[in-house]
């Protein structure tokens, strides 16, 4: 069985998320997507919140589970879910650098677990949470923050006010 593993902070999910997950769960038996928790980095969304957020997406992709994880290198997690594989998205070349360095780390650690990288389409490479998240507050971003989103997101978002 080929497991794998996507992870990120997902704070919220974007449909650019979303595509490497579908993209993902069409590679690999499982693919275990988690919220990873980093106290260095601050959020905009609470770990449960995050969570939902993911369940509500990935609900009906096939071999998805949603977990998270803490204090631990994704590697480890990784290879402690049973993962022989993790998966990373790149969308510029800034992305390609920082993840090249992350897989000679993760190769050093625990060489048996592979990383496979993918590069989303045109229309999606330019979407990160960071976008999405500035994008909120001026008139008629509720208008705006749909096409970047899932549509359970776009809806939470648009709840809160913000």
């Amino acid at each position: 069985m080929r497991r794998a593993v996507y992870a990120g902070s997902f704070d919220p999910v974007t449909n650019g998320h979303l595509w490497m997950i579908q993209r993902g769960a069409a590679l690999f038996d499982e693919l275990v997507v988690a919220v990873g928790e980093n106290p260095e980095k601050s959020v905009a969304f609470s770990l449960d919140e995050r969570l939902a957020m993911l369940r509500e997406s990935v609900g009906d992709v096939a071999g998805v589970t949603v977990a998270h994880f803490a204090n631990a290198y994704l590697v480890q997690y990784a290879r402690a879910m049973g993962a022989e594989y993790i998966l990373r998205g790149i969308r510029d070349g800034h992305d390609y650098e920082y993840e090249r360095g992350m897989r000679q780390v993760n190769a050093d650690l625990h060489p048996e677990v592979t990383t496979v990288f993918l590069i989303p389409p045109r229309d999606l490479a330019e979407i990160s949470s960071s976008l999405v998240k500035g994008l909120i507050g001026p008139e008629g971003w509720e208008a705006i923050i749909p096409r970047y989103v899932p549509a359970s997101v776009a809806a939470r978002l648009i709840a809160r006010g913000r």
